[in-house]
């Protein structure tokens, strides 16, 4: 964090708040995103993007190149159901399809978040199944619709691809099964809730997920 700023704090999100209200909570939602990440490494140099869904159906999202761990309000843009900047300068993250693909398919999503941590990078590269199986874990229970340990939950991993239209291909079919979010080899992960609270801790319990799975490599069998 630069010398001198304070953590931006949660803000009410109530009924009544207007269109400009509205977006300075999104903004204010993605800043404070952006620096739990950073504080976690998950965002390293200027990777990761996070959006923030309006009521009017404008996306809120990070600007192209920004680093995440000190973004700024004027680097936060927004764009169309269709990926087209329509308030504010510069271009949206080059991912930003993805985070337009979630939104349809998930009319209850508010937020997403796409980070890169050591953890998802390794694992991803390393296995060369389509998921990740994970069962036994007490912190499933932080998924919707998990209510116990004694779960199974598959975490999809798919090809990296600079073509984002073509990923989005890819990854649309696998969209309606999805309880956790997925994985981009070599690249990161992808979650989203229907807050940014949820959709936090969604990736805070994915990323420990992960960080155990990567242990259990390193123990002899």
């Amino acid at each position: 964090m630069p010398e001198g700023s304070a953590p931006v704090q949660d803000l009410p999100f109530p009924e009544v708040l207007g269109v400009g209200a509205e977006w300075d909570v999104a903004v204010c939602d993605i800043v404070r995103a952006g620096q739990r990440l950073d504080r976690h490494g998950w965002v390293p140099a200027t990777a990761g993007n996070l959006s923030h869904r309006l009521r009017d159906g404008r996306i809120a999202i990070t600007r192209s190149g920004c680093h995440k761990g000190f973004l700024t309000g004027d680097e936060v843009i927004a764009v169309d159901a269709g990926g087209a900047v329509v308030q504010g300068e510069g271009r949206p993250s080059a991912e930003t399809l993805l985070h337009t693909q979630i939104y349809a398919k998930f009319p209850e999503a508010a937020a997403v978040l796409h980070g890169h941590s050591v953890a998802s990078t390794v694992l991803s590269l390393a296995l060369r199944e389509d998921a990740l199986v994970f069962s036994g874990f007490e912190l499933l229970k932080v998924f919707e619709g998990q209510h116990t340990h004694d779960t199974t939950l598959r975490l999809p991993l798919v090809d990296n691809d600079q073509d984002i239209a073509r990923l989005c291909t890819v990854v649309e079919p696998l969209l309606p099964a999805m309880s956790m979010g997925y994985v981009i080899r070599g690249h990161g992960v992808y979650v989203w809730g229907n807050s940014m609270d949820v959709a936090l801790a969604r990736l805070e319990g994915l990323e420990f997920l992960l960080a155990c799975k990567l242990e259990q490599r390193r123990i002899p069998a």
